[in-house]
């Protein structure tokens, strides 16, 4: 009897798991991101999600009652999750032209039953790239340092902005213009770690990611860098590892060494990310004050750390370290908005202000702040006091300058004449405070005035 009761117990359990394994799941089917254009061959991404896997993926464009299968994948995937990459345009399927198309992408669960999930969206095609000009000022850029540029767009277009090297510099409507206009501005950072003669581009982009580019007059001029040597002791490792990372693992010399170096690429990858949080006006004016002290670093100065004699990393600092007194109040460079002030890593207590159009400022090692996120604070306001948060032997303030997220050497933004030459001479009456209608930013071959150029600096 006994049995015969276990028998039917595990008959049932055998055929609840057979018909759940028939039935089987559908895929969970969804873009990377919104596919809304196509173009030439567009490359797209899916993530598909179920508990058996993938046994075909297929995506099909249409239009005009034509259709071209292009992808069909059936190569088996029994994982949870899989991202698949394909292109999609007019490279795979030659019948389309502008105008609407549909694209249905589909995903078969692997399992018995294959079930199919598709999604269905009707994306525009634009075949023809959008237009970009620049202005046809001479522009004189400092290793390390930002300058400005105009530009014109014209046709299809979503993004346009400068490009350097590996960064990317949004551009913004002039001040007082609508969002979409055609005339527009970009301020770009030329990161130090560029070679001199890497060549800024314009560029237009259209929601096919069809681009268009063009370049304009630059003259970069070079910069020699400071390089030091800091001798860590065992005091200084121990006072930065239980200030940072007071739980982590690991002796404390490999400790040390992952906070300078892997949490500094985070920090950096944060304070890049907050260039997201901008505000599309212009929040300052006047020429930007230096932190009153003993400065004690430089800008883009390369690091050897040694400790008992052996080197044991290498970086490069961002920014001035400044002292002056303990606890000293620390001021604002310029008026701004709070979009960071708390812990950040290696800077420790610090606050983030943002200027506007992609311009902001850091303030670390602070040990006590007085502003929150969103605060609005006029040019020389505390902000809190200088201490010694984060990675710093010593009560100091560390203070960077950012242009859409890369650090750049502050001394120009000091320079009021530098200030009105390279930055609001270019983009309108708004910006200068001026009340005639008809001055407006230049976009002839020859420039207004003969540039000034700002002074070397280390």
């Amino acid at each position: 009897m006994l049995l015969r009761i276990l028998a039917v117990i595990l008959l049932i359990i055998v055929l609840t798991v057979g018909v759940v394994f028939l039935l089987g799941k559908k895929v969970d089917l969804k873009p990377e991101q919104a596919v809304t254009a196509i173009g030439e061959s567009t490359p797209i991404s899916y993530i598909a999600t179920a508990p058996h896997g993938v046994k075909r993926f297929t995506a099909v464009l249409e239009q005009n009652g034509q259709r071209q299968v292009v992808v069909d994948d059936r190569q088996k995937f029994a994982g949870v999750k899989r991202i698949y990459h394909f292109l999609a345009g007019r490279k795979q399927a030659a019948f389309l032209q502008e105008g609407d198309a549909k694209l249905t992408v589909t995903a078969q669960s692997n399992d018995l039953w294959g079930a199919k999930t598709s999604d269905i969206s009707v994306v525009h095609v634009s075949l023809r790239p959008p237009m970009v000009t620049a202005d046809g000022l001479q522009h004189y850029i400092n290793q390390g340092g930002a300058e400005l540029v105009l530009l014109e767009v014209g046709g299809d277009w979503t993004e346009a902005g400068v490009r350097i090297g590996p960064d990317v510099a949004r551009s913004f409507p002039l001040p007082g213009k609508p969002e979409d206009s055609k005339i527009r501005f970009s301020l770009f950072p030329f990161s130090y770690a560029l070679p001199a003669e890497t060549i800024p581009v314009v560029f237009a982009k259209n929601a096919a990611g069809t681009e268009a580019t063009a370049t304009f007059w630059t003259k970069v001029f070079p910069k020699t860098f400071h390089k030091s040597v800091i001798d860590v002791t065992t005091q200084n490792m121990q006072k930065v590892v239980a200030d940072i990372d007071p739980n982590g693992t690991g002796d404390l010399l490999t400790r040390f060494v992952h906070i300078n170096r892997d949490m500094r690429l985070e920090n950096n990858k944060t304070l890049a990310d907050l260039r997201l949080k901008t505000e599309h006006k212009m929040l300052w004016s006047g020429p930007f004050e230096p932190i009153l002290g003993k400065r004690e670093s430089y800008f883009a100065d390369h690091r050897t750390y040694m400790y008992e004699g052996k080197k044991i990393d290498e970086q490069v600092h961002l920014g001035f370290d400044i002292a002056a007194s303990e606890h000293m109040p620390v001021k604002a460079a310029n008026a701004g908005k709070v979009v960071w002030a708390g812990r950040m890593g290696i800077y420790g207590n610090c606050v983030v202000l943002d200027h506007g159009y992609g311009l902001q400022t850091l303030y670390g090692h602070m040990s006590r702040l007085d502003v929150k996120v969103g605060d609005m604070v006029a040019k020389k306001q505390s902000m809190g006091l200088s201490g010694s948060t984060g990675m710093a032997f010593g009560d100091h303030v560390h203070f960077s300058m950012l242009v859409e997220g890369v650090q750049i050497n502050p001394i120009e933004w000091w320079d009021e004449h530098w200030i009105h030459d390279r930055i609001l001479s270019k983009i309108g009456p708004e910006a200068l405070g001026k009340k005639d209608p008809m001055a407006g930013p230049v976009l002839s071959k020859e420039p207004a005035s003969k540039p000034r150029v700002a002074k070397k600096h280390r």
